[in-house]
C-alpha cells in the first residue's frame, strides 16, 4: 500500500514537501507518480518518475517549481513543491504502476494512496 503525507496549509510563495511511503510493494521495480485533484475538478497529472529515478516528467504548470524524487532503499517517494500558488490547492495522491517506466496517465497506475490535502492561501 501507499501512504502520502506532508500536506497542510501554506501561504502563496511557500513550500511543502510531500512524502509517499510504500509497504508490501515491489517499490523499487515500479514507475511512480503524483497526481492531484482540486475541488470540483478531475484528477490531473503532476509528476512522474521511473524505477531508477533518472527519468522524470512534469505537468507544464509545475515545471521549475516541483521536483519529484525517490529513495528505493527507503521505499519512499518525494515531491518538493516550491513557489506554491493558490491554484495548487487540492488533494495530492501518490501512485505506483507495475512497470518500471514513468507515465502521465492515471489509468496506467495500479496502486493508489489515500491522498494528502494541500491548501495554498493567497
Amino acid at each position: 500500500q501507499l501512504q502520502a503525507y506532508g500536506g497542510g496549509l501554506v501561504q502563496a510563495g511557500g513550500s511543502l514537501r510531500l512524502v509517499c511511503a510504500a509497504s508490501g510493494l515491489r517499490f523499487s521495480s515500479y514507475g511512480l507518480g503524483w497526481f492531484r485533484q482540486a475541488p470540483g475538478k478531475e484528477r490531473e497529472f503532476v509528476a512522474t518518475i521511473n524505477r531508477s529515478g533518472d527519468t522524470t516528467a512534469y505537468a507544464d504548470s509545475m515545471k521549475g517549481r516541483f521536483t519529484i524524487s525517490r529513495d528505493n532503499a527507503k521505499n519512499t517517494m518525494y515531491l518538493q513543491m516550491n513557489s506554491l500558488k493558490p491554484e495548487d490547492t487540492g488533494v495530492y495522491y501518490c501512485a505506483a504502476r507495475t512497470l518500471m517506466v514513468a507515465s502521465t496517465t492515471p489509468q496506467r497506475y495500479k496502486y493508489w494512496g489515500p491522498g494528502t490535502l494541500v491548501t495554498v492561501s493567497s
